[in-house]
């Protein structure tokens, strides 16, 4: 349900030197500082407006647009910043827009919003820091260090690609806590405790990288079911609806439509707690959640609960599982109502190995894209969880991968190699192993 646009502040600006950040909903998202001249990263088409931006949300032409937060600096980044953001961001995200009129900016809200003016150092950043820091948050844990299998082997990963890595490490020398395992282990989005052909076992891969002294890491999208996946042929009241009583639309990826686990079944909700706690019981102490803005739409569910307290408790339900020791790293989350809910989350699209996005929509795959949204979230790095800025890739096919490597480094967040590590050459393992050494451990 949208309410109507209220005007909140009318602040006199320099429309040559002022600056306006808008913070988008969710990680793939993008989010920073534009001049008012600037027109806004905006979604290429409708199914990327679902996946990666706010669903059922657009922004008029000329309107900049954060959701539950935005700043604008007036005269420039030397001067006083005006932050508006939302007064409960866990409960209610209202969109906040930005008109330029003449020399002032409208301001104007779609819920209730906190503004004021923040007079203290670092410009945007400083402010949106400040306002981060008000939260009162404790600080989050340091991020172990991770190999991941996604950038190099995608879904097409196998067992022995992850043994074969696994012996790389040992002979680079390279210091990773964390072997992860991403997609393509499971059968289907939804059936995550049934194996796809590549993989024999999850228990004895989990075995085999605990022998070597590392921590076993697994990925899921726990609240995407694939339509063709035995879960949604089996269980279809365990998903949302729509409310013309079709099932509720994730959009489209891998290939296929989506739809959304309800978390508020009460035998959804169990079948969620023991893919969590099966998982841990095997061994894997390291958790990447991923298209988690699934379980933040708006549709109609077993519980009449609005769709941030359903996606709340549905990750409550997968801490309270995997226990408070494991290591949760959120992804495609949308933000501000995941604060306080995870040790590590992606701030930005994912990166890839060529610099542009596709139809240069900037919440899809691309360092460029990755690098504007990660600069822009820079900010919650420390206060809101560790930020993960998304893995490094070193290897000599990778387009302008010194740039890349660079960013991540800038960061001073989570760091995850991405690479088939025997293909590394000389400035791959050095810089792979540079910025793994530097992390905080």
């Amino acid at each position: 349900m949208h309410h109507p646009f209220t005007p909140v502040a009318s602040v006199p600006v320099d429309v040559r030197n002022a600056l306006v950040h808008e913070e988008g909903w969710q990680s793939w998202s993008p989010s920073g500082a534009y001049p008012l001249g600037a027109r806004p990263y905006r979604p290429a088409n409708d199914n990327w407006a679902t996946v990666c931006y706010r669903p059922g949300v657009t922004v008029p032409a000329g309107t900049f647009q954060g959701e539950g937060l935005l700043a604008v600096a007036p005269k420039g980044e030397d001067g006083p910043v005006v932050v508006c953001a939302a007064v409960d961001p866990l409960s209610s995200v209202p969109s906040i827009r930005l008109e330029v009129r003449d020399d002032r900016a409208e301001i104007s809200a779609d819920g209730k919003v906190d503004f004021y003016s923040y007079l203290g150092p670092g410009g945007i950043q400083g402010a949106l820091a400040d306002w981060a820091d008000s939260l009162g948050l404790d600080d989050p844990r340091p991020a172990p260090t991770v190999w991941c299998s996604w950038y190099e082997y995608f879904t097409a990963v196998t067992e022995d690609d992850i043994h074969e890595n696994l012996r790389a490490m040992d002979t680079l020398d390279l210091p990773i806590d964390v072997v992860q395992i991403d997609d393509g282990y499971q059968k289907a989005l939804g059936d995550w405790l049934t194996l796809s052909g590549r993989f024999r076992s999850r228990a004895d891969i989990a075995d085999a990288i605990r022998a070597r002294g590392r921590r076993a890491g697994i990925w899921t999208a726990p609240f995407l079911v694939d339509p063709a996946s035995d879960l949604a042929a089996e269980h279809p009241d365990w998903l949302v609806r729509d409310p013309g009583g079709g099932f509720a639309h994730a959009g489209r990826n891998w290939g296929h439509d989506l739809n959304v686990l309800d978390t508020t079944h009460p035998e959804a909700a169990a079948y969620l707690t023991d893919v969590f706690r099966t998982l841990r019981a095997e061994g894997y102490d390291y958790f990447k959640a991923d298209f988690l803005y699934a379980g933040a739409l708006d549709g109609v569910r077993h519980a009449s609960v609005d769709a941030l307290t359903a996606y709340r408790a549905g990750i409550g339900l997968i801490r309270e599982a995997i226990g408070a020791d494991a290591y949760l790293l959120g992804c495609g989350a949308p933000l501000l109502p995941s604060i306080g809910l995870f040790d590590a989350m992606r701030v930005s699209p994912d990166t890839a190995p060529h610099r542009r996005p596709e139809a240069d929509d900037h919440s899809q795959p691309g360092q460029d894209s990755a690098e504007f949204t990660g600069v822009g979230r820079q900010w919650q790095h420390g206060r809101l969880w560790i930020n993960d800025p998304d893995c490094l890739m070193a290897r000599p096919a990778v387009e302008t991968r010194e740039r890349w490597a660079a960013h991540v480094e800038a960061t001073g967040g989570l760091m995850a190699s991405s690479d088939r590590l025997l293909s590394l050459d000389r400035w791959g393992v050095e810089t792979t192993r540079r910025l793994l050494s530097g992390a905080a451990r």
